[in-house]
């Protein structure tokens, strides 16, 4: 039996959580096109079996977009992935682009990876997108740091060459435990991953800077009867926002509570009654206390 756990690092919207989605074969973390996405590292659990028996499993911890903060909720978000690099076997960093292309965000991953003597894979994503001399040029320029044990180019989002980075993984997982059930995909609580359906359906609505400054609350989740009945509350920063957030005459949160109501229901397995209210609660992403209470720290 081999084991381990495995951090994935990388800029905001490299595919981090769309690699773990495609390793799993199931959603445990949103995705979208806007950065910053991902605020908690979220475990992601891999359990391969032969026979019927486990023969390794991989525990993934899908980390926040390393950038530079802009408040306390983007420093929290910084620090829980660097923090990561000392705490697991191996360290998947995910890049998207040559390292000239201005991504400063990259060349300061690079600097924390060579303080830690962790095993790291360099993983170039989004390769559809990239022309063969160019990954050419990114794969020698990292090859030249001489700090990665392989470099694996992939489509996380269509699952290219994912099988292929599974087994560099599994070969350099050493003999452990098993840390969870085989059957277990995820630790993360339900209500975590409904807040986190909800907060994915406000990204895919909302335009612009709203969605970066809203957190989702779950304050009741009742599973007693045939219909389980979630309330959900939606904060954001400005009074404005509350009216871009419900829409004219509500269609906007009615939409993403329709959105976010189906998956949750697909999540749960049974019939689900979402209700959803907007606050305002101003500068909130500045308030260690209002991050804590909304479950970033």
């Amino acid at each position: 039996m081999r084991s381990g756990f495995v951090a994935i690092v990388g800029r905001p919207n490299v595919g981090k959580s769309t690699l773990l989605n495609s390793i799993l074969g199931e959603k445990v973390a949103i995705t979208s096109d806007k950065a910053q996405t991902t605020r908690n590292a979220i475990r992601g659990i891999y359990t391969r079996t032969e026979d019927g028996e486990p023969v390794c499993q991989l525990v993934f911890i899908d980390t926040p977009g390393i950038h530079k903060p802009k408040n306390a909720l983007g420093s929290y978000m910084t620090e829980t992935a660097l923090s990561t690099f000392g705490e697991v076997d191996m360290i998947l960093f995910l890049v998207d682009s040559p390292l000239e292309d201005g991504k400063s965000g990259d060349r300061y991953i690079i600097d924390a990876l060579k303080k830690v003597d962790t095993p790291k894979i360099l993983v170039i994503n989004k390769i559809d997108k990239i022309d063969p001399a160019t990954f050419e040029a990114i794969y020698a320029s990292y090859e030249a740091m001489g700090i990665f044990e392989e470099i694996v180019g992939t489509n996380a989002l269509e699952g290219k060459n994912v099988d292929y980075l599974l087994k560099a993984l599994e070969e350099r997982a050493e003999e452990g435990p098993m840390y969870f059930p085989p059957d277990m995909i995820t630790d993360n609580p339900e209500r975590f991953l409904v807040s986190e359906i909800i907060r994915e359906k406000i990204l895919t609505y909302l335009n612009e800077e709203v969605p970066h400054g809203v957190a989702v609350e779950i304050e009741a989740f009742d599973e007693s009867g045939k219909v389980t009945k979630i309330n959900a509350a939606i904060y954001c920063e400005k009074q404005s926002h509350k009216g871009i957030i419900i829409g004219k005459k509500g269609h906007t949160l009615k939409g993403i509570g329709m959105s976010a109501r189906e998956e949750i229901e697909a999540l749960l397995g049974c019939k689900v009654y979402l209700e959803l209210f907007v606050k305002v609660k101003e500068r909130w992403r500045d308030s260690t206390i209002a991050i804590s209470n909304f479950g970033y720290k």
